[in-house]
C-alpha cells in the first residue's frame, strides 16, 4: 500500500474480528489500551510506538504484538509515513487454545518470527471475509502456540481457576448495561474479589471492570456507525454522560468518538 499524497486513511473490514488497513503520517494515535491482543504487519515505512517504557520500531518483515491492556501509542518513524494491517484477537480465543495457561507475554512488542508472520498473513489474507471455522480454530491454535514460544512461558495454572474466570466473564457479558459489583462476582464464582481480580488479569489480560467498559464501548460504536448520536450511545450503554464516554473512548482507541467517525465516514 503506497500512498499517493500525504493524507491519513484507515480502511476497516467487515469480518468477525476488528481488522484494519491504514496509512499515517506523523502521530497516528495518542496513548491508549485495548483489552485484546493487537497484531500488526508493517507494510510500508517505519511503524513506531511507545510501549512499556521505550520507543519500539517495526518495518516491513516484522510483526507488532501488543498485549491486552498495555498502554501504547502510534506514530511514523520517518517523514515518509507508515502503513500496516492489523487484527485484534480476544484473549478468550487464545485461552480456548491454551486450555488453562496464563496469557503469553512477548515483552519486546516486535518480532521477526517467520512463523508468526506466516500465521498473521493467514489471518489477514482476506480481511473482509471470515476463515472457515475449522481453519480459524487451527490458525488460532498455531498463533497461541507461537506466542507461548516467543514469550518463553512455561507456567501451568490449574484449570479450575480458569473455570471461575469463565463464570465471572459470562456474568459480565449478561449484564453489560446493568453492570456488576465485586460482590456479584464473588457470589457467582465462590472466590474472593482479590482472587477474581488476579485470575481475571492472568487469563484475560485485563480487569473485570475494564472488560465491562470495553464491551460497552464495542456496542456503543455499533450505534455510532448506525447513525445514532454520541450522547445517545453514551447513555444507552450506561456511561454517566458524554464526557465520561469520550474519556473512555479516547483511552481505549486513541482518538475521540468524532475523530473516529471521521476516519471511518467513507465506509458508510
Amino acid at each position: 500500500m503506497m500512498p499517493d499524497k500525504k493524507q491519513n486513511r484507515v480502511r476497516e473490514f467487515a469480518g468477525s474480528h476488528e481488522c484494519i488497513e491504514a496509512f499515517f503520517y506523523g502521530t497516528a494515535y495518542s496513548p491508549h489500551r485495548h483489552d485484546t491482543y493487537t497484531f500488526a504487519l508493517t507494510t510500508h515505512g517505519v511503524q513506531s510506538f511507545n510501549y512499556r517504557g521505550s520507543l519500539r520500531h517495526s518495518i516491513p518483515g516484522k510483526a507488532v504484538i501488543l498485549h491486552p491492556d498495555e498502554l501504547h501509542d502510534g506514530q511514523a518513524g520517518t517523514r515518509d509515513g507508515f502503513g500496516y494491517r492489523s487484527i485484534c484477537i480476544s484473549p478468550v480465543e487464545i485461552q480456548n487454545a491454551l486450555g488453562g495457561r496464563a496469557l503469553p507475554f512477548v515483552k519486546k512488542g516486535v518480532s521477526k518470527s517467520r512463523r508468526l508472520i506466516a500465521i498473521l498473513n493467514i489471518l489477514m489474507s482476506e480481511l473482509d471475509t471470515n476463515l472457515d471455522g475449522a481453519e480459524f480454530d487451527d490458525t488460532i491454535f498455531d498463533l497461541a502456540t507461537e506466542l507461548m514460544t516467543l514469550s518463553g512461558a512455561r507456567e501451568k495454572i490449574r484449570s479450575v481457576e480458569y473455570e471461575t474466570v469463565k463464570l465471572a466473564q459470562e456474568y459480565i457479558d449478561e449484564n453489560i448495561i446493568e453492570g456488576f459489583t465485586m460482590s456479584d462476582l464473588e457470589h457467582q464464582t465462590g472466590q474472593s474479589r482479590w482472587q477474581i481480580s488476579r485470575n481475571f488479569r492472568s487469563f484475560l489480560g485485563t480487569s473485570p471492570y475494564r472488560y465491562l467498559i470495553m464491551r460497552r464501548l464495542e456496542q456503543a460504536r455499533h450505534m455510532l456507525l448506525n447513525g445514532h448520536s454520541i450522547t445517545d450511545a453514551a447513555y444507552a450503554y450506561s456511561f454517566s454522560d458524554q464526557s465520561h464516554f469520550n474519556r473512555h473512548f479516547r483511552k481505549t482507541y486513541g482518538v475521540t468518538p468524532n475523530s473516529w467517525l471521521t476516519l471511518f465516514a467513507h465506509l458508510n
